[in-house]
């Protein structure tokens, strides 16, 4: 097992994440097989009671782990499966030896940071590396460790000492680090100054871990003499110092580091040169100029909570971006604060109620996203409203699908009191209930978590379609409530049809309105299995509808078990489709 492991430096908000995963794709597309660690040092067990103001979204995994946006970001760029024990905190490795000293399997020994701590965390690397998320049988080529936090914080000092243990202990040509540090331009002289990278590297070292490679983030590319400078003082051969300089998005990241030959150094580090092939970043490289090419706007609505930072919403924003780089779309997020929506900000700031009106009637499609707590929700219940009656096409997510269904039950239905009794315990139409299995006391890890089955009720139903005409889909899910199954039957006599349910036929898992251009709510989050080059069905329905090109995409997704669109002008699919190895070309129609 080869193994390589990133770190920061100097300041947080560098860019791990993002150079991790774009390092795992290069050796994927050098034909090795690449697995993923994410190291947070906090010690929550996972990310889920965190808010999201403070640490971003919560990504969900298959397994119902809650873990951090990062391996998002693995999963989006390595088309991977990942499962919580590829998230690694402080919280977990505290807890498993706190639990072994507790059995005895210490034997009456002083349980110590060193080496308990530091044993465990390196016993935990090496079980979880060999784990293959590529669904193929056997243990991985490389496994990418992403360090969080900045070198030099004292939560990660265990961490730093237990990796240059590991190290040492798997040996030379087994394990490569990157260090990922930050060359700033001073405005005033507008030179590049080397010496946050120096001082971070000497604070490396200090600590027993010496780096191989350095990942210099940068406005401009690194100066030849900058190189030279950071190669005299930190010891790094001058071919093995890249730099990440701005770019206009990050699918750039990893043409960037092929550029500068950076997986060739880093292949050499590992002895794997001769193992692996030419990297292939054919197909990266026509999406990422599909992405820079993009003209024709697509005007979505994110009416969310959790406007003020987009990282809460991050996978949202990615699966929306891969749908509208599919429909050859370039997508535009109006970001609309759902309490401005809201009666009493009229009242108290009238121009900021009307600019977000403004936007939200501008855009071509609306989306309401999940979320937590009764903040803003009488603004994303207006804002479903506006999209059911003025054809706007929808998709709502979660609490965006609970709260459709209460628009429903107050607008068509007459419950002027419908709501869910997560906001009002004691309402007289409770459209939406606390999930009879859900705990009333304990917050981490309690909710409906990970991968569930939902089956489709009606076969023709534009979810379905767009799924390939599935009879069901795997998607994962993270909900403590649930749509009442007590009132389905008047809600559906009423025109809201719920087209999929989970196993039982209790569980309400996607609906749809008849008679609207395209209005889905679902229980799941389908953001979360969103690629770059297989979007999320249901928001390629989303945008394609706000682009007024649905009946093509819906025709080309029947047709085929797998769907990959290159091109969509003037509201009709005008490009290429690939199923089962076969090209096929639309234009009226498919024709292979």
């Amino acid at each position: 097992m080869k193994y390589v492991l990133v770190t920061g430096g100097v300041v947080s908000g560098l860019g791990k994440g993002v150079t991790a995963s774009s390092i795992g794709l290069l050796l994927q597309a050098c034909g090795l097989r690449v697995t993923s660690i994410k190291i947070d040092p906090y010690l929550n067990t996972d990310a889920g009671t965190m808010s999201p103001f403070e640490h971003g979204e919560v990504f969900v995994l298959d397994d119902g782990g809650e873990v951090d946006l990062d391996l998002g970001n693995y999963e989006r760029f390595l088309d991977s499966t990942l499962t919580r024990d590829n998230n690694l905190t402080t919280g977990k490795i505290y807890q498993s030896v706190i639990d072994k000293e507790r059995k005895g399997d210490y034997l009456g020994r002083t349980v110590q940071v060193v080496p308990h701590i530091t044993d465990a965390i390196q016993e935990w690397i090496e079980r979880v590396a060999n784990v293959p998320v590529d669904g193929k049988e056997g243990p991985p080529d490389v496994c990418v460790i992403e360090l969080g936090g900045t070198i030099g914080d004292i939560e990660s000092m265990p961490f730093i000492e237990a990796l240059g243990q590991f190290s040492y202990k798997v040996g030379p040509g087994n394990f490569c680090l990157v260090h990922v540090s930050l060359v700033p331009v001073l405005s005033v002289v507008g030179e590049q100054k080397t010496k946050p990278t120096q001082h971070s590297v000497r604070e490396l070292r200090s600590l027993g871990l010496t780096p191989n490679i350095l990942a210099c983030r940068s406005t401009k590319a690194l100066e030849e003499n900058v190189k030279t400078k950071l190669s005299q003082f930190c010891h790094v051969p001058e071919e093995n110092i890249v730099t990440l300089y701005d770019v206009p998005n990050i699918w750039h990241v990893p043409l960037l580091l092929r550029d500068q030959k950076a997986h060739g150094a880093i292949l050499k580090e590992l002895n794997l040169l001769g193992k692996a092939v030419e990297a292939d970043v054919t197909e990266w490289t026509e999406r990422t100029k599909i992405y820079d090419s993009l003209q024709d706007p697509v005007r979505i609505a994110m009416v969310g909570k959790y406007t003020g930072l987009t990282d809460s919403y991050l996978s949202v924003l990615k699966a929306l971006l891969h749908a509208s780089v599919a429909c050859h779309k370039k997508l535009v997020v109006e970001w609309v604060a759902a309490s401005d929506l809201e009666e009493i900000t009229a009242h108290e700031t009238p121009d900021v109620h009307k600019a977000a009106w403004d936007l939200l009637k501008g855009a071509d499609g609306i989306l309401v996203p999940g979320g937590f707590g009764d903040r803003g929700v009488q603004g994303k219940i207006l804002a479903t409203k506006y999209a059911r009656e003025n054809q706007v096409p929808f998709l709502g997510i979660c609490l965006g699908m609970q709260l459709a269904v209460v628009e429903f039950s107050r607008s068509i239905l007459g419950y002027k009191d419908a709501n869910s009794t997560e906001f009002e315990p004691e309402t007289s139409s409770p459209c939406v209930i606390f999930m009879p299995e859900g705990s009333t006391t304990h917050m981490g890890g309690t909710m409906r978590l990970g991968s569930r089955r939902t089956h489709f009720q009606v076969p023709d139903c534009k979810s379905a379609k767009l799924y390939g005409n599935a009879k069901y889909v795997d998607e994962r899910h993270r909900h403590r409530y649930e749509v009442n199954p007590d009132m389905i039957p008047e809600i559906e006599n009423a025109g809201l049809s719920f087209v999929g349910k989970d196993g039982t036929g209790r569980r309400m898992e996607i609906v749809e309105l008849q008679n609207h251009p395209y209005f889905v709510g679902v229980q799941f989050h389908p953001e979360f299995k969103s690629r770059p080059g297989k979007p999320s069905a249901l928001f390629l329905g989303l945008i394609a509808a706000a682009s007024g090109c649905l009946e093509a995409v819906l025709q080309a997704s029947g047709k085929m078990n797998k769907v990959l669109i290159n091109g969509m002008a003037n509201g009709t699919a005008m490009g290429k489709f690939y199923m089962n190895g076969n090209v096929y070309s639309n234009g009226n129609g498919l024709h292979h």
